[in-house]
């Protein structure tokens, strides 16, 4: 199958990206990395009578320190995510979960203000944003704002951005000397969608935790931290007996969908493994 005939339509600036859709309304989408996109317009899920090509908008791209904050253009692609310096410095997080992002060709274009703007449910980078307590900064046709990752994700692909926002960037907290932090996935193989997958930031004092975040991907119709099993982990030691705690947690927690592939019971019990693993690298200093 074949998209349905478009026009198309090149911005310089986030004003001639806006301008554009607010012209077009309902029947214009933005486009950058298209690697999502551009299969559902071949498959007519989508057929906007407009692609905008948001690709080369300089004010989208580029890392940099801002405050406290790592400021992540939304044009970023996944590959820069394993490249930048700054990036694995102070958002390791972000560095290490790269790799497990699809294939290398997909990685080469595809963007992390896109995959964010998609919401995914089984993607990596949205889940590590919650993990990061990140903010979206947004643009639209009313001006400019910042959503906390905690409130950006609302359900099935269904984000805090309106019609005719897009992504400008997206800002981490710097990693500090007393964090640590792990991610992992389970998948049949590498490169498919994971059958579950989390990542953790945790702050420390020595072996006791101080503040734990912990998102899960692929266990629901959005990323999902697991909040019942941090107030296990808060104020304690990473211990046998604290780790089971959190894993036990997970069952109040997590409410995996009926699928095809994998029944909720037994994703249920990947995550309650993996998260079990995770900590206990936390626990070594990882």
């Amino acid at each position: 199958m074949k998209a349905r005939a478009f026009s198309y339509f090149r911005a310089a600036t986030i004003d001639q990206a806006l301008d554009a859709h607010a012209r077009a309304g309902d029947d214009a989408r933005f486009i950058a990395g298209g690697q999502s996109l551009v299969p559902a317009l071949s498959l007519r899920l989508q057929a906007p009578r407009l692609l905008i090509d948001i690709t080369h908008i300089d004010e989208l791209r580029g890392v940099r320190r801002e405050g406290g904050y790592l400021r992540i253009g939304a044009l970023t692609r996944h590959c820069e995510m394993l490249t930048e310096a700054s990036i694995a410095e102070s958002a390791p997080l972000l560095h290490v979960a790269a790799p497990f992002v699809a294939h290398p060709a997909i990685r080469n274009r595809g963007t992390i203000g896109g995959s964010v703007a998609l919401a995914d449910p089984a993607s990596e980078f949205p889940a590590m944003t919650l993990a990061l307590d990140a903010e979206i900064e947004i643009v639209g046709p009313s001006g400019r704002r910042r959503v906390k990752a905690d409130d950006f994700f609302i359900d099935l692909f269904e984000t805090a951005l309106q019609p005719g926002e897009l992504i400008a960037a997206i800002h981490v907290p710097l990693f500090r000397a007393d964090q640590r932090f792990a991610f992992d996935e389970l998948a049949r193989r590498r490169g498919d969608y994971a059958l579950v997958g989390c990542g953790i930031m945790a702050t420390c004092q020595g072996s006791r935790i101080e503040d734990i975040r912990i998102s899960f991907f692929s266990v629901g119709n959005t990323p999902t931290r697991v909040k019942g099993a941090e107030r296990a982990l808060i104020g304690a030691r990473l211990d046998v007996e604290r780790i089971a705690a959190a894993q036990r947690a997970l069952e109040c927690d997590l409410a995996p969908p009926e699928g095809d592939e994998v029944p909720p019971a037994m994703r249920l019990h990947l995550a309650r493994v993996l998260l079990g693993r995770l900590l206990g690298r936390l626990g070594e200093g990882a």
